[in-house]
């Protein structure tokens, strides 16, 4: 059954089609959704079947993954990385934002993601409808960013293209108007050296 199509506005989401997200991710659904960067692809955590399809979309191994979390806030965040005091206070500035916070992951992650990683990717976007989806479901969703096979747009921003091409192989592309196409900026945070990986949309500097 192909995808639906849901528009949610970002300045005033729908509670009701929050509501209808968070009870696809929550019965091991896979969504497309905005973030304040580039569209992602994304489900619940807790669902093993939903990460393996998100992995096999993404074209990877589920153990060889490098999914990134999405929180509402800070305030679970002790439940799936270790966070040092300087990290904290990073991240309670630079968050919401587009940035992705590399931490060290507690032992709780490997078993809900059935990989070895020692890392975990945190992102708290700066844009209400993802973080609603969490706050509506109770915990973090997975997310990857969803990347074009055009060799000149590195990520698609029109979201009724990308529910072409999706519908079949997802089960909610949600239009929350045109994504953007510059990714999160990653910082590994697994140290108190602050390293940023990758050059993304957020600036770093304005709040070391």
């Amino acid at each position: 059954m192909p995808a639906e199509l849901i528009r949610i506005y970002p300045d005033n989401p729908d509670i009701r089609r929050i509501r209808q997200v968070a009870d696809c991710l929550r019965g091991g659904g896979v969504v497309i959704y905005p973030t304040d960067t580039v569209y992602g692809l994304g489900c619940d955590i807790h669902n093993a079947r939903a990460v393996e399809k998100v992995a096999r979309i993404k074209g990877i191994k589920p153990q060889k993954n490098d999914f990134s979390f999405i929180c509402y806030d800070l305030s679970h965040i002790a439940d799936y990385a270790r966070v040092s005091n300087a990290a904290f206070k990073l991240m309670k500035k630079a968050l919401p934002g587009p940035f992705t916070f590399i931490l060290e992951a507690t032992n709780h992650v490997p078993k809900l993601l059935n990989t070895n990683k020692k890392t975990v990717g945190i992102r708290v976007p700066d844009n209400e409808i993802p973080r609603f989806f969490v706050r509506e479901l109770g915990n973090p969703i997975i997310t990857t960013s969803i990347k074009d096979d055009d060799e000149v747009i590195e990520y698609s921003t029109d979201p009724e293209l990308i529910f072409e091409k999706f519908q079949h192989q997802v089960d909610i592309v949600v239009d929350g108007g045109y994504g953007g196409n510059v990714g999160s900026t990653i910082v590994d945070a697994t140290t108190d050296d602050f390293e940023i990986i990758r050059e993304g949309l957020g600036d770093l500097s304005q709040f070391l």
